[in-house]
């Protein structure tokens, strides 16, 4: 079901704080957020993927594949219950792949992967193991030629397994072609605070050339950047999204538009998009 909104989400504007990490906030900027569209899709418990007719609704185990105008269902791709696909953390489509970040979570030790399907037919097509590495691979990303993602720790008991080691250790990374850690980032303590007992949830490089993740549940999106120097990302913004954290992509054939997820009460999930008018 698509649900059109005919004004833009809370009062037409929402402003997004031009944070800085550790120095003090700059001024605020207003950056208006319109809702644009709304679909009930029961698969939208972990991210959702888009292309530029689709998008893909992600479950742990489950993927579905929607068009973007009307909501219909298109096709879908469910894993079993005993299967090697556990815990699908979010997706984004590349030359006509989608690749999604996986992982053992709530598993101890943290395991992940990247699988890949044939994102015409949802057919798995390939798969990339990092076995035990520096946390929960949560999200997947191709920007400037090349894969970034996010390696996930928690202020939380894992399974069987310890506190694994506090989401400080959370860590953004740039890949190489063979899959391997190039660099390495960690957030700032302000936002790391903002995730909770939880972590880094998502994440997608925005139009503005400024990389846009989200924690596990809250309705925001936060900009970082690069440091010109050490290994703490810079906080730049923060907007306010119907969305409840998880898995978000930047539509790349429609720029203003986000997408995310909503996990609501009864299963009654929904995937959104909201354009935002960045400056």
């Amino acid at each position: 079901m698509l649900t059109l909104s005919a004004g833009p989400l809370r009062a037409a504007t929402v402003a997004a704080s031009l944070l800085c990490a550790p120095a003090a906030a700059e001024e605020p900027i207003a950056v208006p957020v319109e809702r644009v569209a709304s679909f009930k899709v029961p698969e939208a418990r972990q991210a959702v993927a888009v292309d530029s007719r689709f998008f893909y609704a992600i479950d742990n185990r489950a993927i579905a594949k929607y068009d973007k105008k009307t909501g219909d269902r298109i096709a879908g791709w469910k894993g079993p219950s005993d299967g090697s696909i556990t815990h699908l953390d979010s997706g984004v489509v590349v030359d006509g792949k989608l690749y999604a970040a996986h992982s053992n979570y709530p598993g101890w030790p943290m395991v992940s992967s990247v699988e890949i399907w044939d994102a015409a037919t949802l057919r798995h097509v390939d798969s990339h193991s990092f076995g035990i590495d520096r946390g929960s691979l949560t999200w997947l990303d191709f920007h400037d030629g090349v894969w970034w993602g996010a390696f996930a720790n928690y202020n939380q008991p894992l399974a069987q397994g310890p506190v694994a080691d506090g989401n400080q250790h959370t860590q953004i990374v740039r890949l190489d072609d063979e899959w391997r850690v190039a660099e390495a980032w960690v957030f700032p303590k302000a936002l790391l605070e903002r995730f909770g007992d939880m972590s880094n949830s998502g994440g997608s490089w925005g139009p503005d050339g400024r990389l846009w993740i989200t924690g596990h549940d809250k309705a925001e999106a936060y900009a970082v950047t690069l440091p010109e120097a050490g290994s703490v990302l810079r906080w730049a913004a923060t907007i306010s999204l119907d969305i409840a954290g998880q898995g978000i992509a930047w539509d790349r054939s429609d720029r203003q538009v986000i997408w995310g997820i909503v996990r609501g009460a009864k299963g009654e999930n929904r995937v959104t998009a909201s354009r935002v008018a960045l400056p």
